[in-house]
């Protein structure tokens, strides 16, 4: 037999293998996500997410340094108030908890590029992203509560706002108060393409953010509908957005393919909870090989096309890449 093209010849050693490669991780993609918390020395580990913690403020500004000394780039930024109201008054609250880890980081790290996410559900006592009247979610009301709560993270030093709440509209109503502001050159990285998934289970045990009746099926988009995502996602860039976030990740990597393919706008795929859970909990069983799967597993996000990798194995990835040399 007469094979003149034989790929094998350009698998033959890990050196080709790696100056062949279509696909590179790099610490630079890495978002990590962080929870803080009222209270002080208090980490509290997520029991679902081994080695991810809620951390009051004093011990955020140590986790940072780790973040910072591994060379990740940005933190995205969900807080868990000392009291909640059916408004989620606390969302926006010029000295609440997202806002003053904002200030800290800011002031100890101020080359950390710093996201908040921007949604009231975990500051509502009722656990929804939006407000509530007689058991309808009420969308237009919401979006200057949106609003506000971006703003507010602007005021205190944020470098850019995510909104992850799905009302219709948020992304305009933010851009629009932005720039009202003064505060038109932070950047909108929009929740568009967020599915109503089964991957947010452990999220919603570190954020305390389970729903307290029905679920979030009538504003997260349903996940058999890829063309509702472009939709979205065109709706929400028509409205400002400047990233845009596909999630879950895993399972959605079609999703991020047509994203770029057709947007041509910087993609963050947000490796959300139970992605990372599962792989830790199979792990820590011995049934696979941690470092292979995860880093199989976001490189596949990144054939996808995402640009950006937010994922809670930032700090393993970042040490990981340090350790070969892949910067």
């Amino acid at each position: 037999m007469d094979l003149k093209r034989r790929p094998r010849r350009l698998r033959a050693s890990e050196t080709i293998r790696k100056m062949v490669r279509e696909n590179h991780l790099r610490i630079d993609d890495l978002i990590y996500p962080m929870f803080v918390m009222p209270g002080e020395k208090t980490r509290v580990e997520v029991s679902a997410m081994p080695g991810v913690y809620n951390f009051s403020l004093d011990e955020f500004v140590k986790a940072l340094d780790e973040v910072v000394k591994l060379g990740i780039p940005a933190i995205l930024l969900f807080g868990i108030p000392e009291s909640k109201d059916s408004v989620g008054s606390g969302a926006y609250a010029e000295h609440g908890i997202v806002q003053e880890a904002v200030r800290i980081a800011k002031k100890h790290y101020p080359e950390l590029y710093v996201i908040t996410d921007v949604c009231l559900c975990e500051y509502t006592d009722h656990g929804h992203c939006g407000l509530i009247e007689q058991g309808e979610i009420l969308n237009d009301p919401t979006l200057d509560l949106l609003a506000q709560t971006a703003l507010s993270h602007a005021r205190a030093g944020a470098d850019m706002v995510a909104p992850s709440d799905m009302m219709d509209g948020r992304v305009a109503a933010i851009r629009d108060l932005l720039d009202k502001e003064g505060y038109a050159h932070i950047p909108i990285m929009a929740y568009s393409a967020k599915f109503a998934s089964g991957f947010y289970g452990p999220f919603r045990e570190a954020a305390g953010s389970t729903p307290q009746f029905g679920d979030r099926r009538t504003y997260q988009m349903d996940p058999p509908n890829g063309n509702e995502a472009m939709l979205e996602t065109a709706l929400d860039i028509e409205e400002g957005a400047d990233l845009i976030i596909v999630k879950p990740a895993l399972a959605y990597g079609d999703i991020i393919y047509r994203t770029k393919e057709r947007f041509g706008l910087p993609v963050a795929a947000y490796n959300v909870s139970g992605e990372y859970s599962m792989v830790k909990a199979a792990a820590a069983n011995g049934w696979i090989d941690e470092k292979r799967i995860v880093m199989e597993a976001l490189v596949s996000m990144k054939r996808a096309g995402a640009d950006l990798l937010i994922t809670y194995h930032a700090l393993d990835v970042a040490r990981w890449l340090n350790e070969e040399g892949r910067l």
